[in-house]
């Protein structure tokens, strides 16, 4: 473990439970002194002080890590390269941000918070006022007189942020789902059979298959009929699934409705959204139980085919799974998983580490997620680097939804999986790739909106608060920092 200094996570510990230093070292049995020195940074936080800290107040140490740190450091990045310069025009150096994020993580998390509330405004603004051109309306003066009240985050982005900070784990969940795996025997492949039973002795629920349902759903549960009804073309993984989402409601609704109600969510639909996504949650762990799926995992190097075919569900579902097992007695590697169409909508992300995904918009084209529509089928493996120096190990392929009707559109996306390059040995996608080598690893970044690579061929337009320098000898646009006056800036 290299040296890691987290004096103010300690204090402010020490402060939420209103203790001195001296009763602190005490409880931890330490010198007042030692203790002293680690708050002051001057002594690193070691492995058995975090073990002590876990035991005596309970603590998950994953408060103590520094992927929390980078994922601060990321989305502060984000965030800044869209402020203006200061009143010298200089910017925030990295060096900074990072002194930021290590020392005042609640001052950097309540700087993103005014950011995230910044950038819904302007969006809401943008929204307006191109409606407001659709139907030739002016300006609303008496809207624009009113009070100024800050505008409501997306429901969406809220739900997601709610499991990013949890590390895409949610422990009560998956424990109650290797109970009830357990106590129903369930079985690899056909969990579908078992839970059609369950439902019907357990809740007088009665299938109904082959159903054209509305709106493309995949479920639609009949609770004055108790009849569950399910889509046409499911596979016997899909089904299990679905199944296994409504008996999430059906047995685990109060720890569901606990869970978001606990959350800090601003409106009644996060709230509702966040319920899905829980129950979504434990449909997964009921039908991948977390130990025999992270053991199955290992055993298989993490080979996606071979676990797609011992417990007979699909490629995203095994990905989705494999990004949540972050137990703390017992931890997979820690993967960030993505879905993501061709025209770079971001459909789903996880992560249960530090890897940030950019929510400003563009992703990368140099990523794999993309070259994974040009080899419909086949799993595209990348060693990726990003503009900080973190290197990744990616694999990617394409899933398809094929329409139920000649001539309707169906829905194809790119699903990705991937982890530190640290724990690329782990993984059967790694033989034969140059892990050792940076030159071999492909430079990407979150998106050019964000990214600082003057020199990436894929480049669409400068990274915002930068303009574009023209250089009329060459044949290339080239971005470089705003100046700091006016008078220093080109006139394009």
């Amino acid at each position: 473990m290299k040296k890691t200094f987290m004096g103010v996570r300690l204090r402010r510990l020490r402060e939420e439970r209103g203790m001195t230093q001296v009763a602190l070292a005490r409880a931890l049995d330490l010198s007042a002194s030692y203790l002293n020195q680690i708050e002051q940074n001057q002594r690193p936080l070691t492995v058995p002080v975090l073990l002590k800290i876990n035991a005596v107040f309970g603590v998950d140490v994953q408060r103590f890590s520094d992927d929390d740190e980078a994922r601060l450091i990321t989305a502060l990045r984000e965030a800044l390269a869209e402020a203006p310069p200061g009143p010298g025009g200089e910017g925030v150096s990295l060096a900074e941000i990072r002194e930021l994020a290590a020392h005042m993580p609640a001052v950097a998390r309540t700087l993103l918070a005014l950011h995230q509330g910044r950038r819904a405004a302007l969006e809401r603004l943008e929204a307006l006022g191109a409606q407001n051109a659709q139907w030739g309306l002016g300006d609303d003066r008496s809207a624009a007189a009113a009070p100024w009240q800050p505008p409501a985050p997306m429901a969406y982005e809220e739900v997601r942020d709610f499991f990013f900070a949890r590390q895409n784990h949610i422990a009560t969940l998956d424990d109650a789902a290797e109970r009830c795996a357990s106590d129903w025997a369930l079985q690899p492949g056909r969990a579908d059979e078992c839970l059609a039973r369950r439902l019907e002795a357990a809740h007088g629920v009665r299938l109904a298959d082959g159903a054209e349902l509305p709106g493309g759903a995949q479920r639609v549960f009949h609770a004055d009929t108790r009849v569950l009804q399910l889509a046409a073309g499911l596979s016997r993984g899909q089904r299990a699934f679905q199944m296994a989402t409504q008996l999430a409601f059906l047995e685990q609704g109060a720890e569901l409705a606990r869970l978001a109600e606990g959350a800090g969510l601003s409106s009644d639909q996060a709230r509702a959204l966040a319920r899905i996504g829980l129950a979504q949650y434990f449909a997964g762990a009921l039908v991948l139980p977390y130990t025999a799926f992270l053991h199955a995992a290992e055993a298989a190097h993490y080979d996606i085919d071979r676990l797609c075919r011992q417990f007979g569900v699909g490629f995203e579902t095994v990905c989705h799974r494999l990004s949540t097992l972050q137990r703390p007695s017992a931890r997979g590697v820690p993967f960030f998983f993505i879905r993501v169409d061709r025209a770079g909508n971001i459909s789903k992300r996880q992560s249960a580490t530090h890897f940030h995904f950019s929510k400003v918009g563009g992703t990368c084209p140099l990523w794999n997620v993309y070259e994974a529509f040009a080899q419909p089928g086949r799993t595209v493996p990348q060693v990726a680097r990003m503009p900080d120096g973190r290197t990744y190990l990616w694999i990617a392929r394409t899933v398809s939804r094929r329409a139920g009707a000649w001539g309707a559109p169906g829905k194809e996306f790119s699903v990705a999986l991937g982890c530190d390059i640290r724990h690329a040995p782990q993984l059967v996608y790694a033989r034969g790739l140059d892990l050792a080598n940076p030159a071999a690893a492909v430079p990407i970044g979150m998106g050019c909106k964000v990214c600082e690579r003057g020199d990436c061929p894929q480049r669409a337009f400068p990274p915002i608060g930068r303009a574009l320098a023209v250089d009329e000898n060459r044949s290339l646009f080239t971005p470089y920092a705003v100046a700091a006056t006016q008078s220093e800036r080109p006139h394009l």
